[in-house]
């Protein structure tokens, strides 16, 4: 047996949700039964808003990862954090770090 997709399990929770709206609205119950009733129906429109946002998320394609369209590597500072970034607010010092880590790493010959 197959799972059903997102949308038919929000169609299905949706009918299921105002089977219990009518009963409640056509018996006008204020005792336990009422409020097992109106628990089912919060508890369906949980799922079905749940496979509402599980449909949409199915339905739009998926970011595009640009870690890679950014730059050429030797121009990315990596290794340095945010919070380094953020106390580094000149080029001159981001070109600093970027060649010390070129020293250390024995790339300045080239």
């Amino acid at each position: 047996m197959s799972r059903p997709d997102a949308r038919t399990v929000a169609v299905l929770a949706a009918l299921g949700a105002l089977a219990p709206l009518v009963m409640l609205l056509v018996w006008r119950r204020q005792d336990l039964l009422g409020v097992v009733l109106a628990l089912l129906c919060v508890l369906m429109l949980m799922v079905a808003g749940v496979a509402i946002s599980a449909a949409r998320q199915v339905d739009e394609p998926d970011p595009v990862d640009r870690s890679a369209a950014v730059g050429p590597p030797e121009l990315m500072p990596y290794g340095i954090d945010a919070d380094t970034l953020d106390a580094l607010d000149s080029r001159d010092a981001l070109r600093a770090v970027r060649d010390r880590r070129r020293g250390s790493n024995g790339l300045s010959g080239r």
